[in-house]
């Protein structure tokens, strides 16, 4: 691990909630601080790393209270730290650095070790401890969930994989199976969720239950709401119905999907599944990332073929591997052939330059704004090819504007991506819309030191979301 001290425009460094692992900045500390720097205090200098994939940015690893405080005080250039971190998670770091003197609060640090051992499972819950300035006992029971999940074994890969539709073949292929061991684990498919059923009986919670016998909390729902319709189990999963066009939701519901770079609400995948599809359809997601989709369609009784470019077989043996071609390549490909064509494509893609940093280099996410549209036009092409005419396609996106830092009367039509945009592609290539659903992304994603700067600067903030349901024409 190096180092460089370096004096930097404060407006250089940003808070990445991705390795922040508190829940939010402490005003009344920052109003200390804020205070004390007015009285000519010096402070140590606060820590900070290069932004992934944007040069001349850095994110804070310690310090996000005094940056608070100089940022309050209008300083504009302080002494930083630079660090390299050589491959060690920034997170982890970064809970290491805020053991003291404020201790991490009992969510927090069960929070940190959760997304950290997502992260990287091979981390030990010493490490991850010490870290965090927890026991290892208490790290063991912060990730008992995860680390069953991660060594779930070949029955239950299989049976994941065979209740969500996947052929057998595929199965197969995907879990290094002989043709004659996949009809022996799929001989005790049967069998197989009879203790779990024995279980939920007796009156145990699902968590208690996923637990117990290592298997992932949207698998168990999937038992417990067998026979059961949709209105029952929006009911049973404490999802309340929209019955209008606007979907709103404080925060996505952990229990359906993995910790990811802008992870989707299960109820908003779950509401798609209410409004356009039917028990037993298949749903096609082909950048399926944490596996909201898939997690959702386990839920609600829908088959799933998903894919992504990260492979994961341990904890997602569902989601098949596929590396999308980006536009500098030949020409995009569809992963599998099959005569079963899906009901219904679920598309959730990285959104442009939003979080591109913490997505694999090669995410759509990074491309020049130009090389993105392409893409989605070259991609809303092939799914045409390979789908029905009856197939209903919903494309979920949001409004992208560049507006950190500029007053919105500023801000200017060509630095941005809007809804007319994807619109306007989506008819080129012979998709028509027949509803266009809010689904906004919650506020609370700014703290209020943030809002308040924003509001001083006249800054219009982006939480626009929109699902685009569409059909071909004819």
């Amino acid at each position: 691990m190096t180092q460089l001290t370096k004096i930097l425009p404060i407006s250089a460094i940003i808070l990445d909630e991705e390795i922040y692992p508190r829940k939010g900045i402490d005003h009344r500390r920052v109003g200390i601080f804020a205070e004390n720097i007015r009285d000519n205090f010096k402070f140590d200098p606060i820590e900070v790393e290069p932004v992934p994939g944007r040069p001349g940015k850095y994110r804070l690893l310690d310090g996000a209270h005094r940056w608070s405080a100089y940022k309050s005080t209008g300083t504009e250039k302080i002494k930083v730290i630079i660090k390299d971190l050589d491959g060690y998670d920034p997170l982890l770091y970064a809970a290491t650095k805020a053991i003291g003197p404020k201790q991490l609060t009992e969510d927090e640090a069960r929070a940190t070790a959760r997304r950290v051992y997502t992260k990287n499972s091979s981390l030990s819950s010493i490490n991850i401890g010490k870290a965090i300035g927890r026991a290892r006992r208490t790290v063991d029971t912060y990730i008992a969930d995860l680390r069953a999940a991660i060594h779930m074994d070949m029955d239950i890969k299989v049976f994941r994989m065979n209740r969500l539709g996947i052929p057998q073949d595929r199965i197969a292929k995907r879990l290094g199976l002989v043709r004659t061991s996949l009809h022996y684990h799929l001989s005790k498919m049967a069998a197989l969720p009879n203790s779990t059923n024995a279980d939920l009986s007796r009156g145990f919670t699902i968590a208690q239950v996923a637990q117990k016998h290592g298997w992932t909390d949207p698998m168990v729902w999937s038992l417990a709401l067998e026979d059961k319709d949709d209105l029952e189990r929006f009911t049973k999963l404490d999802w309340g119905l929209r019955t209008w066009d606007l979907w709103q939701w404080s925060d996505c519901d952990k229990r359906f999907g993995d910790d990811w770079p802008g992870r989707i609400p299960a109820q908003l995948i779950a509401h798609i599944l209410f409004y356009f599809s039917k028990t037993n359809d298949l749903i096609l997601d082909p950048m399926a990332g944490g596996g909201v989709t898939p997690d959702t369609c386990l839920a609600l009784n829908r088959r799933c073929w998903a894919f992504d470019m990260m492979d994961r077989i341990e904890t997602r043996p569902e989601i098949e591997p596929c590396n999308w071609s980006l536009p500098s390549d030949e020409k995009l490909s569809w992963p599998i052939s099959s005569k079963e064509k899906p009901d219904l494509i679920i598309f959730d893609p990285p959104y442009f330059n939003k979080k591109a940093g913490d997505y694999d280099k090669k995410s759509i996410s990074g491309l020049s704004k130009k090389e993105y549209l392409e893409f989605l036009e070259t991609f809303f092409v092939l799914l045409r090819h390979n789908v029905k005419k009856t197939t209903r396609f919903a494309f979920i996106n949001a409004d992208w504007r560049n507006f950190q830092n500029t007053p919105a009367a500023e801000e200017i039509y060509k630095g941005g991506i809007l809804i007319n945009d994807y619109l306007d592609i989506l008819k080129k290539t012979g998709w028509y819309h027949t509803h266009i659903i809010q689904a906004p992304m919650s506020s609370q994603r700014f703290n209020a030191g943030v809002v308040s700067a924003m509001q001083k600067k006249r800054i219009l903030g982006v939480t626009s979301r929109y699902v685009i349901i569409l059909k071909q024409m004819g």
